[in-house]
């Protein structure tokens, strides 16, 4: 299967996550910074190759109740652009609650999610990928 990466996508911060090489396990990496897209795409080219990356899933953050929201719109546009950077596939997964998770997930640890929104990110992108592995599976 390869290494997949997680993205949770924000207008200013990326949180990242890794699946081991077998596609069984997500763990959180890191979090990406940007000022540009054209920057944000130059930090994921660097990754996907550093990292040895096979595909991208992308969180996709639709409403509770599963419609498109404006939020939905931008991490499509997002994705229809990384794809055009990329030669590798990316996929996407609903997020729904993902923050949410992380936030208690990284409570139970000690940490202020509020203190700690990077994170937060990569966690809730650990999230993200590992139900899309979890998915893959069934």
């Amino acid at each position: 299967m390869g290494r997949l990466l997680g993205i949770d996508y924000g207008e200013k911060r990326v949180g990242l996550a890794i699946s081991d090489p077998t596609g069984t396990i997500a763990s959180a990496l890191d979090t990406i910074l940007f000022k540009s897209k054209e920057d944000l795409f130059q930090q994921l080219k660097e990754r996907v190759v550093s990292e040895d990356i096979a595909g991208v899933v992308v969180g996709m953050p639709f409403g509770m109740k599963g419609q498109v929201t404006a939020q939905t719109e931008t991490v499509q546009q997002f994705i229809t652009e990384l794809r055009g950077q990329l030669s590798i596939s990316v996929d996407s997964a609903d997020e729904r609650l993902s923050s949410v998770e992380a936030g208690r997930i990284l409570r139970e640890q000690g940490h202020q999610p509020s203190r700690n929104k990077g994170m937060v990110d990569s966690t809730a992108a650990a999230i993200i990928l590992q139900s899309y592995l979890d998915g893959k599976k069934q």
